[in-house]
């Protein structure tokens, strides 16, 4: 059994048009996805599996629908008890652990509005997410770096009334209150238009925007989830993605659990190794897979053919455009195609290579019909085919999952939502057949003696080559051209920086793509400036090269 007949006019399709035209998502009034999703689950099907989780210390957790019911109940319980009242803002660091399942659909049951945030933060980072948005309650993970943190914070916010850790702490253990809590809590009747989870977006520069989502949002990632990432009834589904990121309610549990999927969770904390998480998609029998192109580029390197994946259906990305040489290399390996999906923390999927399409290596797909998609220039025009266009939301309909404003920034709202467009400041162009390509970011585009040069065409040349394990291209500022291309890579095993490495990648370029697109400067690093949600930072790349 799943929900998607109680969200959907239909659920098969003859093909994209058909789909793009015809799918439409409805929604009761005063929605609310604990009630009308986990509660509607435990009655129907008590027995049927939500949440598989496990972590590196070989603890695992196996949670029906009736478990995740029932503990959120008590968590909702314990929230009132500590003064949470609906509007009232909680905050989570807990990483990867089992507990944010519960802690959300909790806050969304007693009318709480959720931060989501990464563990990695620090005391300042903090202190101003709790000051910014007033946060009373904060839900963390009981690791040493963690809590000494979040005690430096304390000093800072004035309006932390409590911290709750998974265990043993300075702190009380939320999850040892719940063996004596009652379950009964006071319901709350919420709006749809009402606050449910705002996401603090970790820009390359600037202070993060806080991106308000009300109590729609779960429904736009019923696209990516039935129609993206494939998920089957009963399946399994395996996203990578801490529970701080966006990304963890595209593929983690909304659109997953109103599809009936049951959702894999994997807890780690240090350094990731790509092979760790093999052995755990063979043991646990995951059939569907998504993971940022990043994690594919290491697996690609791997020795993955002494691991039994005949139990995945479907794979896909998103986080960043995907190269078609690690599509390629992938599918050589797996015989699965990897599918690309494209938006932002404001949004669920914008495009995507969707299952009733057949996947071009390099395009994000096609636009998602959770909302219209035009690629606009600088005057909110529509570009003609094969143009490079922002790509553009349309207002005036539903836009299931569109931000709703942001949060205590009325001006920022008002650029963002008060004309025709919602614009997402990323570039992209249409193929005769209406595939997207990515270009980049409009800040990120560079002009080299009249041409326009899109950072991820070179990426994806460089990655080509063996010796590439990531690049990011930028702009120097040069007298002649205006600007010139620059690359700058890590390193494969095994590959040593040398001169002759330059010429041969420098080469390689003019080879893959057009030869002015070649990288006249080469800079071999260790590693490339990332925010901590591992997006790469090339406004610091070319702030760096600046000073030089």
């Amino acid at each position: 059994m799943n929900l998607l007949n109680d969200f959907l006019n239909r659920t098969e399709f003859k093909d994209y048009d058909d789909f793009y035209q015809d799918l439409k998502i409805s929604v009761k009034d005063n929605f609310n996805f604990g009630y009308d999703v986990i509660d509607k689950y435990a009655e129907k099907t008590p027995d049927k599996t939500a949440l598989v989780w496990c972590n590196d210390q070989g603890e695992e957790k196996i949670l029906t629908f009736k478990d995740v019911s029932v503990l959120s109940d008590k968590a909702a319980h314990i929230m009132q008890k500590y003064g949470i009242k609906k509007g009232d803002f909680v905050m989570t660091m807990l990483n990867r652990r089992y507990e944010y399942w519960i802690v959300a659909v909790a806050a969304h049951k007693v009318g709480a509005v959720i931060i989501p945030a990464t563990c990695m933060l620090t005391p300042k980072d903090i202190s101003y997410r709790v000051n910014s948005a007033d946060v009373k309650l904060i839900f963390a993970v009981n690791e040493p770096e963690i809590v000494s943190h979040l005690k430096i914070a304390l000093g800072d916010c004035p309006t932390l009334s409590q911290i709750f850790t998974t265990g043993e702490s300075v702190f009380k253990n939320l999850f040892t209150e719940f063996a004596v809590a009652s379950p009964e809590y006071k319901k709350i009747k919420n709006e749809n238009t009402d606050m449910m989870l705002v996401y603090f977006t970790s820009g390359t520069t600037g202070f993060p925007k806080m991106v308000a989502h009300d109590y729609t949002y779960p429904l736009g990632h019923i696209v990516n989830a039935a129609f993206w990432h494939g998920v089957l009834d009963d399946g399994l589904h395996f996203t990578m993605a801490e529970t701080g990121w966006a990304k963890f309610s595209w593929g983690k549990i909304y659109g997953q659990w109103i599809a009936g999927s049951a959702v894999f969770g994997y807890d780690y904390y240090g350094r990731f190794t790509p092979t760790d998480v093999l052995p755990l998609l063979s043991k646990y029998k995951v059939t569907t897979f998504c993971a940022p192109p990043t994690i594919y580029r290491f697996l690609v390197k791997e020795d993955i053919s002494k691991y039994d994946l005949s139990g995945i259906k479907h794979c896909s990305t998103a986080g960043e455009p995907l190269n078609a040489e690690v599509y390629n290399q992938f599918e050589r390996i797996t015989g699965l195609q990897i599918r690309e999906g494209f938006g932002q923390s404001e949004s669920a999927i914008i495009a995507g290579t969707f299952t009733c399409l057949t996947p071009k290596q390099g395009s994000m797909g096609r636009p998602s019909p959770a909302y219209r998609v035009d690629l606009i220039d600088d005057n909110g025009g529509i570009v003609p085919q094969g143009a490079i266009g922002e790509i553009g939301i349309r207002l005036g309909y539903d836009n299931y999952s569109l931000l709703m404003g942001y949060h205590k920034d009325a001006e920022r709202t008002e650029a963002a939502l008060g004309g025709a467009y919602y614009g997402t400041g990323d570039l992209a162009y249409a193929d005769a057949d209406g595939y997207l390509w990515f270009v980049g970011r409009k800040d990120d585009i560079i002009k080299s003696s009249g041409y326009r040069i899109g950072p991820f065409e070179v990426e994806s040349a460089l990655h080509e080559h063996p010796s590439v394990l990531e690049c990011a291209i930028t702009a120097v500022p040069d007298a002649l051209r205006g600007q010139i291309v620059k690359a700058t890579i890590v390193l494969a095993k095994g590959y040593l920086p040398s001169d002759a490495l330059k010429t041969e990648l420098q080469e390689h370029v003019k080879k893959a793509t057009a030869p002015y697109k070649y990288p006249r400067i080469v800079e071999f690093v260790d590693a490339l400036p990332k925010t901590v949600s591992g997006k790469v930072m090339r406004k610091d790349i070319r702030k760096k090269d600046e000073e030089k």
